[in-house]
């Protein structure tokens, strides 16, 4: 065999390979936002009754038909709860799939630790294309902090931004940067959002950068997340979408007046309460919902394009929510439903079955267990705290439900959870213990945990979070200071 038979018969390879990876290992692209209230999507509002999907008003609501869409065609979870409500610790969950404690980062700008291995570090093993736009959150102080120099399985990282919530990004011949917030650098991100365009805001930036890195790896097994530091404050979005919701009247979510009165000690200051909405404010934060939907459906129409759509595994997630009034407050860092559970979507087709719903509890712990095993990954993983519930998801059944209960903490420890699809006891060192019953009582306002009725639950769900905080590696049950009535 001559050297130019040898080049093409070697070249010829090299495309089999490629185009049997291609056929036989399903991509994987996630699309991950920042402080996403459940409510505003049009689909998690359809599955609840009409005084919750409308926290706001029964005619105030963004439409979101490309987010609504991934769900009709996958999975819906009810119940999926970020291990820690605030960006680092539930960020460095779903990545490494264990609870924040152990990857250092259980606190927001704490770094993960140098050893951590991340789903992307075994898919670039599988030989995937790693890619991850956007911010990132996991690198320390580092602000922006654009091309960490640590990419944890991440190959290319080139728009992975350490933190921040700037409204301009642009990209010149030294690589991407955020635009000066305004010349006197006063803290605000959004002072210069009128400059904003449909080409610099943050959202529609990142996401032209996702366009052509997929159009970059179309041919070859890839691996992409695309982290949309929006809708986190400053709520703030650029035109048309500042305007498009400025008529609404946004009303008191039924919590918040209750809040005011009365709340246990670990919801916070009463000095801290929020005792009206601010009507641009929420018009703004809907807006940025809305930028979003209609970017996530110019990734879909270029998967659908490419003919990519049919072997792509799409994940739509958050990090945490946004309490958005409710309980007299406003963002995370609260085990309330609006604040610990988080929209998660998964489409797969000839996978997971579509319009299926889910209301097993789960964590962002699962995330990198049950994703790997879904892709069929042979390589040996290392030892999660969460569980691979892949079978849940790629089962016939069109609903899906268990008792499960699973562990979710504050990052500081002023509280510690446990849930499932229906009941939620909470512990702090401040407060007696509170038991919700979400059929009941979905507003959370009632604390079931003395009534006789609740006991059988109250001692199931005290012994099952005793047990996960133990193995696990609690802090507060380490310290002591817990109260157990």
């Amino acid at each position: 065999m001559n050297i130019l038979t040898k080049a093409l018969y070697s070249a010829c390879m090299l495309l089999s390979i490629t185009a049997t990876a291609q056929n036989n290992n399903p991509n994987l692209l996630i699309i991950h936002t920042d402080e996403h209230n459940f409510r505003t999507l049009g689909c998690y509002r359809e599955i609840l009754n009409e005084d919750q999907a409308f926290m706001w008003g029964k005619d105030t609501y963004v439409k979101t038909p490309n987010i609504d869409a991934l769900a009709k065609q996958g999975a819906l979870c009810t119940s999926f709860y970020a291990a820690s409500p605030v960006c680092t610790p539930s960020r460095a969950s779903l990545i490494s799939g264990l609870y924040p404690i152990a990857t250092g980062s259980h606190k927001n700008d704490l770094p993960l630790k140098d050893d951590i291995v991340t789903f992307a570090e075994i898919l670039k093993n599988e030989g995937y294309s790693t890619s991850y736009v956007g911010k990132w959150h996991l690198d320390g102080e580092a602000k922006p902090g654009f091309e960490p120099a640590r990419k944890f399985g991440f190959d290319d990282n080139r728009y992975m931004f350490n933190r921040g919530h700037y409204k301009i990004l642009r990209e010149d011949e030294n690589g991407p940067h955020a635009v000066d917030i305004n010349n006197d650098k006063k803290k605000s991100y959004s002072n210069n959002i009128n400059s904003a365009t449909e080409k610099s805001f943050t959202t529609d930036f990142l996401t032209d950068r996702t366009l052509e890195i997929l159009e970059r790896d179309k041919d070859k097994p890839f691996c992409l997340m695309l982290s949309i530091p929006d809708p986190h404050g400053p709520n703030k979005v650029r035109a048309p979408y500042d305007e498009m919701y400025t008529h609404m009247r946004f009303e008191q979510p039924h919590s918040m007046t209750a809040a005011l009165k009365q709340a246990p000690k670990w919801n916070g200051k009463i000095k801290k309460q929020v005792s009206k909405l601010n009507q641009k404010s929420m018009a703004q934060y809907f807006g940025m919902v809305k930028c979003i939907d209609d970017n996530v459906g110019r990734i879909l129409k270029f998967l659908k394009d490419e003919g990519l759509d049919k072997n792509t595994i799409v994940v739509f997630t958050s990090d945490h929510g946004d309490l958005m009034g409710e309980h007299a407050r406003h963002n995370k860092g609260l085990p309330y439903e609006a604040s610990a559970c988080i929209p998660f979507i998964i489409k797969y087709p000839g996978k997971v079955k579509p319009g299926k719903i889910i209301k097993t509890a789960y964590s962002t712990v699962d995330f990198a267990p049950t994703i790997l095993k879904m892709m069929e990954v042979e390589e040996e993983l290392p030892e999660f705290h969460g569980q691979d519930v892949s079978e849940d998801f790629l089962n016939a059944q069109s609903h899906k439900d268990n008792d499960r209960i699973i562990y979710i903490t504050n990052a500081a420890s002023r509280w510690v959870a446990a849930v499932n699809d229906r009941y939620k006891l909470i512990l702090s060192p401040t407060d007696s213990p509170w038991l919700f019953d979400l059929g009941k009582d979905p507003d959370e306002l009632i604390n079931f945990f003395n009534d006789p009725a609740y006991k059988e639950v109250a001692d199931r769900f005290v012994k099952e979070l005793t047990k996960q905080m133990i193995q696990f590696g609690e802090p507060a049950l380490e310290a002591g200071t817990l109260k157990y009535e």
